[in-house]
C-alpha cells in the first residue's frame, strides 16, 4: 500500500513529521488507486445461480450460508437401459434412465460440512441428513490435506486434489426429476461452527487488518474486484470504517474515544476565521434505500429490506449484502444508512496548527465547547497548517421491526425404508392374458416416493426388472379383524379395526355411488373387502364398519384374517404390475423393492403364484336334487371374471375358451367321484353311482389358464 510505503520513506527522509507527510501523501495516493470500481464488493446474484464458467470466482464462505457454487467437473449423461419381460423367452419393453456424476465447488476456504441441499428449489437432501433421490456423494472440506477425488481421478487421470477448495462430488446421480439434466443446486454450507464477527472475517481476508471488533453475522461469502471492496461491505452493518494505523488497518466505529482539538481559526491565511460549514441539497442523497440479504426464515435465500425518508428527492441506493441477517437487521441496515446519507451532507473544514498534521483520515475529533463528534474524512498540510474535512457521526444504532414476509419451505421429509406388500388379486378390470402379481408399497417416511424393483421365479438364482413402484399406497395391520359372516349382505356387525403405519396417512367414508365405483376397496388378509365408514381412533388406528364383503370372488378368505396381517387400500394409481408368463402358475415369485431409504439393503416379499388373477371366480347357487330314477340332479350358476359390471343385466360373458368344469363328490365310504361336463351348469348322476351318505360335493370351473376356488355343499341324507 502506498501509504505503507511512503510513511517509511517520509521516516527515513524527514524523520517523525516527514513520516507524516509521507502518510498523507500514500493516503492521498490510496484513495485514487482504490477508487471506483476496485471497491466493488461481493454480490448476491453470484451466490444463487449455479455457473460452470471459466475463471468464475470461488466464494470464502464464514458461518453458514446458501450458495450455488461452481460446477467444476462433470461426465456426460450416462444412459441406463433397462429391459422388463414377462418371463424367459418372452418380448420385453426397454425403458432407458440417465445419470450423471459431476463435482461442484462451494468455498475457496475450509469447510465444518454441508447440510441441506436443494435440487430445482425441491430438497435432495434434507436436514437430517437423509437424501430424497438416488445418488452418490462425498465432501472434500477444502484442507491443505485433501487427497484428489478417486471418481473424478479415475475419469480424466491426473487432477488437482483441490486443496484449499471446498467442493462436492455427485456420483451417479438420477436425472429422470430433473428432465435429464442436471439440476441447479444450492448448498446449505456451514464453513464454521456458530456465527462469526466482521472482524475476524476482515482479519482471515487481509492479514494486515486488526481484526477485533464489529457485528456478529449468521455467514459471509466474500467475494469481489478487490479486499477492500469486501472490507466496505462489512462496514456497512455496523456503521463504522477502517482506519490506517501505522502498519495496521483497523475498524472504527462512531463509540471510539475522540481526539480533543480546538477550531481557533487557523486557516491558511492566518485570519482567525472560524472552519466553515456547508449542507448538501436534501436532492443529493437518496430518498430510499433497499438493502438484499439472505434471510434465515426463508432458508437462506435472498430478502429485501427497505427504508424511506419524507421529503424532496427520488433517488434510490440498492445495497447488497452477502450476508446471513434476519429482517429486523437487515431493516436496521436500510435506516442507518438513510441516516448517514443525510448525516454526510454537512461538512465542515477546520484549520489547526502543525501540532496536529498527525490526525489522520478516519480518526474521530471532538471540537473543544461543542457536543457534536466527527470523523475526519480528509486531511491536507499546506504551509504549515493541518486542514481537516470532517463528516458529522450519527447516533447509535437504529432499531427496526421487519418481517420476512410469507415463506413456503420446501418439505423436508424422511424417507425411510421401504414397506412392500405383493399379492395375486383377481382382475380388477378388464380380464388378463395371462398371470399377473400387484404389488403396493410406501415408505416408513412421508417423504418416500417409489422404489425400484425386481423379481425372480426361479429363487433367486436370476432376477429381472420390473420397473418401479407406483404410487405410495396407504398400508397398515389388522389390529381387530371382521367376524367370519356371509358374502351376500352387507356386514354390519364387525367393527374392524387397523392401524395404519404412518399418521398422515388417511381413510375416508364413501356413499353407495362411491361403493359402486370401486372406492373404498381394501385387501385384508387375502379378502377383498369395502367399507363404508370409517372412524378415526387416534393414534393411526381407524375403525371400520358396514362392510361389504368376499368381492371379486374372495369368500373363500372370509374369516381367515389374523391380527397383524396386513391391510392395504387398493387403488389402480398405488398398483404397480408384473405381468408373468403362464408357466408361472404354480411357482413363488420373490420381488425385491429398493428405494433411496433403504440403507440396509432391498426389502423382499414372496407369494405363491396360484393363477387368482386369471382363474374364474367359483360357481355359486350349487343345488342338489333327487331325479327320477333314483339318481342325484346337481345344479350350479356359473360367474365370469369378466362380468362383474353386468352390463346387460342377463348374463355374464364367458371370458374362458371353453365352459367346462369338474364336479367331485367324496362319500362316506371313502370312495371318490369326478366328473368332467362341458357346455352346461348341471351334472345328473345315475343312481348306480349315487354316493354314500354323508357325501361333500365339490364343483370348480377349469377356464383357460387357471381353475376356480371350488364351491361345496355337504350331503347328509340325501336331497
Amino acid at each position: 500500500m502506498a501509504t505503507l510505503v511512503l510513511t517509511t520513506v517520509g521516516r527515513v527522509l524527514g524523520g517523525p513529521i516527514g513520516g507524516l507527510l509521507g502518510g498523507l501523501a500514500g493516503q492521498a495516493i490510496d484513495g485514487r488507486l482504490f477508487r471506483g470500481a476496485a471497491r466493488e464488493g461481493p454480490r448476491l446474484t453470484e451466490l444463487a445461480v449455479q455457473t460452470s464458467s471459466y475463471g468464475t470466482q470461488i466464494p470464502k464462505l464464514f458461518g453458514t450460508m446458501r450458495v450455488a457454487g461452481t460446477v467444476i467437473w462433470s461426465t456426460d449423461l450416462i444412459e441406463t437401459r433397462t429391459t422388463s419381460r414377462s418371463g424367459k423367452g418372452q418380448p420385453g419393453t426397454n425403458s432407458y434412465n440417465y445419470s450423471a456424476s459431476f463435482a461442484v465447488a462451494l468455498s475457496a476456504r475450509r469447510i465444518v460440512g454441508v447440510r441441506r441441499i436443494w435440487a430445482e428449489g425441491k430438497l435432495l437432501r434434507g436436514a437430517a441428513g437423509d437424501w430424497k433421490n438416488r445418488t452418490g456423494f462425498r465432501l472434500h472440506r477444502g484442507g491443505e490435506e485433501q487427497p484428489v477425488d478417486p471418481l473424478i481421478a479415475s475419469a480424466t487421470g491426473a487432477t488437482p486434489a483441490y486443496r484449499g477448495i471446498a467442493y462436492a462430488v455427485f456420483e451417479g446421480m438420477q436425472l429422470a426429476d430433473y428432465g435429464n439434466r442436471i439440476p441447479s443446486l444450492t448448498f446449505e454450507v456451514e464453513a464454521d461452527a456458530g456465527p462469526v464477527a466482521s472482524g475476524a472475517i476482515a482479519a482471515a481476508l487481509a492479514g494486515d487488518v486488526d481484526g477485533v471488533g464489529g457485528v456478529m453475522l449468521g455467514g459471509f461469502a466474500a467475494s469481489g474486484a478487490s479486499v477492500r471492496g469486501v472490507l466496505d461491505t462489512l462496514t456497512l452493518m455496523d456503521g463504522g470504517w477502517w482506519q490506517v494505523d501505522g502498519a495496521r488497518i483497523v475498524h472504527r466505529t462512531d463509540a471510539d474515544v475522540p481526539i480533543a482539538i480546538r477550531d481557533d481559526g487557523m486557516d491558511a491565511g492566518y485570519s482567525g476565521r472560524r472552519g466553515r460549514r456547508t449542507i448538501a441539497g436534501i436532492d443529493t442523497v437518496a430518498r430510499e434505500v433497499t438493502v438484499a440479504h439472505h434471510d434465515p426464515a426463508r432458508d437462506y435465500q435472498i430478502g429485501v429490506q427497505r427504508a424511506r425518508r419524507p421529503g424532496p428527492g427520488g433517488g434510490i441506493d440498492r445495497v447488497e449484502l452477502p450476508a446471513v441477517l434476519d429482517a429486523g437487521a437487515a431493516k436496521a441496515v436500510a435506516e442507518a444508512l438513510i441516516v448517514r446519507g443525510e448525516a454526510g451532507r454537512v461538512r465542515r473544514r477546520v484549520a489547526l496548527g502543525i501540532a496536529d498534521m498527525g490526525i489522520a483520515p478516519g480518526a474521530i475529533v471532538a471540537i473543544a465547547g461543542e457536543d457534536e463528534r466527527w470523523r475526519v474524512a480528509g486531511a491536507q498540510v499546506e504551509a504549515m497548517v493541518t486542514t481537516l474535512e470532517l463528516v458529522p457521526l450519527t447516533s447509535g444504532p437504529v432499531a427496526a421491526r421487519a418481517t420476512s414476509g410469507q415463506m413456503v419451505a420446501a418439505a423436508d421429509l424422511m424417507v425411510g425404508a421401504t414397506m412392500l406388500v405383493i399379492a395375486e388379486l383377481p382382475g380388477l378390470a378388464e380380464p388378463l392374458g395371462g398371470p399377473r402379481i400387484s404389488v403396493m408399497a410406501n415408505g416408513a417416511g412421508a417423504g418416500w416416493r417409489q422404489a425400484a424393483l425386481l423379481y425372480s421365479l426361479d429363487d433367486g438364482a436370476s432376477w429381472t426388472g420390473a420397473g418401479t413402484t407406483a404410487a405410495p399406497a396407504v398400508m397398515g395391520r389388522i389390529v381387530v379383524s371382521p367376524l367370519a359372516t356371509g358374502a351376500t349382505l352387507t356386514d354390519r356387525r364387525s367393527r374392524m379395526v387397523v392401524a395404519l403405519h404412518r399418521a398422515d396417512m388417511m381413510l375416508a367414508d364413501a356413499d353407495a355411488t362411491s361403493l359402486a365405483g370401486g372406492d373404498n376397496l381394501a385387501l385384508v388378509g387375502g379378502e377383498l373387502i369395502q367399507f363404508a365408514r370409517a372412524e378415526p381412533l387416534g393414534g393411526g388406528r381407524w375403525a371400520l364398519s358396514d362392510l361389504r364383503r368376499g368381492l371379486r370372488g374372495t369368500e373363500h378368505a372370509i374369516g381367515v384374517q389374523a391380527v397383524g396381517d396386513a391391510f392395504v387400500l387398493i387403488e389402480r394409481e398405488a398398483l404397480a404390475a408384473i405381468d408373468l408368463p403362464a408357466s408361472a402358475i404354480g411357482r413363488r415369485i420373490r420381488v425385491l423393492a429398493s428405494g433411496v431409504g433403504d440403507a440396509t439393503g432391498p426389502v423382499e416379499a414372496g407369494v405363491e403364484v396360484v393363477g387368482a388373477s386369471v382363474a374364474p371366480p367359483s360357481p355359486v347357487h350349487l343345488a342338489v336334487a333327487n331325479a327320477a330314477g333314483g339318481g342325484l340332479r346337481i345344479e350350479w350358476t356359473r360367474r365370469s371374471r369378466a362380468g362383474w359390471s353386468w352390463s346387460d343385466g342377463i348374463d355374464a360373458p364367458l371370458a374362458e375358451e371353453t365352459e367346462a368344469y369338474r364336479v367331485s363328490i367324496d362319500d362316506a365310504a371313502g370312495e371318490r367321484g369326478v366328473f368332467d361336463v362341458v357346455g352346461q351348469s348341471s351334472l345328473l348322476i345315475p343312481a348306480a353311482r349315487s354316493p354314500a351318505m354323508p357325501a361333500m360335493i365339490s364343483v370348480v370351473q377349469r377356464g383357460t389358464l387357471a381353475t376356480s376356488v371350488a364351491a361345496t355343499f355337504p350331503l347328509d341324507h340325501g336331497a
